[in-house]
């Protein structure tokens, strides 16, 4: 996965930016980004602080770690399966 420029602060001061009514071209071109990652932002971190965001990133780690161990436990039982299948 492509990892942001932009830290987590740095994220959130910009969206509180626009909270405070400064346009959104005018930070789009203050801070070197385009419109739609600014509203990508804004319906993904939009009323969050830094510590919200980073909790949240933290449980998506742990959710595609989990995902993985399911996957792999998954193909393991679906070989034990196919193996026992085989045997009878």
């Amino acid at each position: 996965m492509k990892k942001s420029r932009y830290s987590e602060s740095q994220i959130i001061s910009i969206l509180k930016e626009a909270e405070n009514g400064i346009p959104v071209a005018e930070l789009c071109r203050k801070h070197g980004m385009s419109d739609a990652t600014f509203y990508n932002w804004r319906s993904k971190y939009g009323g969050m602080d830094v510590s919200m965001m980073k909790r949240m990133k933290e449980l998506e780690e742990e959710n595609r770690r989990l995902k993985k161990m399911y996957a792999e436990e998954r193909l393991k039982a679906e070989i034990i399966q196919e193996e026992l299948e085989k045997k009878w």
